[in-house]
């Protein structure tokens, strides 16, 4: 299977979910038309024009889109256009391309690119906008990112001081799934601090039980979930500032603050009283896919697992997800209770040409109307969007990522594994942390990937 990295694991999860039914269709409402005939929630909402009104009449013009989100992801996203289209009579045009993050910057070397591409790293972002292709984002969108998402997500929108991308959409990686009912049964409180979490570890180790489950792996990507642990720790003990050096290789990839950081993972992860619940022991980590590695706390077997809001896919049909169903999520706590970093990912619209048009879509895209648009026709999705309205979204697991990234304390970081070079975040990085989790030790793990790190 190809793997990408980052967005595909939120992809190939959310394909799961779509294919069990987790994810709930579009049902026809309304009194407008459509091609098909029957018009969806979005297609018949109404919404306020006249932001549109500034870039002229669109009236039979078309906009391209061009992403590595498929079918069946594909159909919200195309139906949360309709309001647009339907104010300004352009249409927009979608295509969906498992190779999109390869062919996109083929395309844009080549001269060829589309209107508008939805990125999923920033890294392949920076690159895009080196091409010399992409354009700025216009006035009207900034200032709805300014409005409606946190600095953070400006920033990585930003190239050499200039802003070029809006977010779209997020996921949320600092999450630890357990069960409701075990829960109440057994008088376990949600842990609001890193203390909390470990003396919950430990008071489940004394009731006879294995506290944490855990699985990396991932075909070629085998690996990945080790490094989502690591930098899930850098930034709860280092700090964000710190955190963004390490990624940005402006501190070694074997500092004490790494070294601290992968070893409070193996307080967890390395610790026989605490893993593998239902699956065998430490080593039997690295054995375990990570699709499967969630599923002992169903059965009694582990507590908790650590793992992103996509994973919610990955429990099988009929499962309740919810604060009092079969399973649900916390948070995973920060050093104190107020401080809220969160590690995570997303895509950003990055557009190549600036016709009215084209800036009238970007806007639309990053405004407070499309992310409560796009909520009423999809699960599995959230956005970082302050202006997103909780109550449209149609799952817990989304309610809860969206109340994490609106939260104003909230410090979000993109995923590291997928800022770094590719012979370390896609490499090295996966190879070294499986070395490291079947017995290699923290040191050499750590200076490994340091030696890796293109000169």
């Amino acid at each position: 299977m190809f793997v990408q990295r980052g967005s595909s694991r939120s992809r190939v999860a959310l394909a799961g979910a779509l294919s069990m039914g987790l994810v709930f269709g579009l049902s026809a409402c309304g009194d407008g038309d459509d091609d098909s005939g029957a018009t969806t929630g979005a297609s018949a909402a109404a919404i306020d024009c006249s932001p549109y009104t500034a870039f002229g009449d669109l009236k039979g013009k078309t906009v391209t889109i061009y992403t590595g989100i498929v079918t069946p992801e594909d159909t919200p996203h195309k139906e949360s256009y309709k309001p647009f289209e339907q104010c300004t009579g352009v249409t927009v045009k979608y295509e969906g391309d498992k190779a999109f993050e390869t062919q996109i910057l083929v395309r844009a070397e080549a001269g060829n690119p589309p209107d508008i591409a939805y990125v999923p790293q920033p890294g392949l972002l920076q690159n895009l906008v080196k091409t010399g292709k992409a354009v700025e984002a216009p006035a009207e969108t900034a200032a709805n990112v300014d409005k409606f998402f946190g600095p953070d997500w400006k920033a990585y929108g930003t190239v050499d001081g200039k802003f070029y991308a809006a977010p779209l959409g997020a996921n949320v990686k600092s999450l630890v799934w357990y069960s409701p009912k075990e829960f109440a049964d057994k008088g376990y409180q949600v842990p609001t601090t890193l203390d909390e979490l470990k003396q919950l570890s430990d008071k489940i180790v004394q009731d006879g039980g294995k506290p944490w489950c855990a699985g990396i792996a991932s075909g070629e990507a085998t690996g990945w979930p080790l490094t989502d642990w690591m930098e899930d720790f850098m930034l709860r003990l280092s700090g964000a500032e710190t955190y963004d050096k390490w990624v940005k290789h402006e501190i070694p990839f074997n500092g004490p603050e790494a070294t601290a950081a992968l070893d409070a993972v193996g307080a967890y992860l390395k610790n026989d009283q605490y893993v593998n619940g239902g699956l065998g022991d430490v080593k039997s980590i690295a054995g375990t896919t990570f699709q499967d590695a969630g599923l002992p706390i169903l059965e009694g077997q582990c507590s908790l697992h650590r793992q992103a809001s996509f994973y919610a896919a990955n429990f099988p049909a009929g499962t309740k997800v919810a604060k009092d169903g079969d399973i649900y999520a916390f948070y995973l706590p920060g050093k104190d209770a107020t401080t809220k970093p969160v590690l995570g990912g997303g895509e950003f619209v990055l557009a190549f040409a600036d016709r009215p048009e084209v800036k009238a879509f970007q806007t639309y895209l990053s405004s407070d109307v499309w992310a409560n648009t796009k909520a009423k026709v999809s699960s599995g999705w959230v956005s970082a969007n302050k202006g997103l309205d909780p109550a449209n979204l149609t799952n817990p697991i989304d309610q809860l990522s969206a109340g994490i990234l609106q939260d104003p304390n909230a410090q979000f970081r993109f995923d590291g594994s997928d800022m770094m070079p590719g012979a370390v975040g896609a490499n090295s990085f996966w190879k070294q942390t499986t070395a490291w989790i079947t017995g290699q030790d923290t040191k050499t793990t750590l200076d490994n990937i340091e030696n890796s790190w293109p000169k």
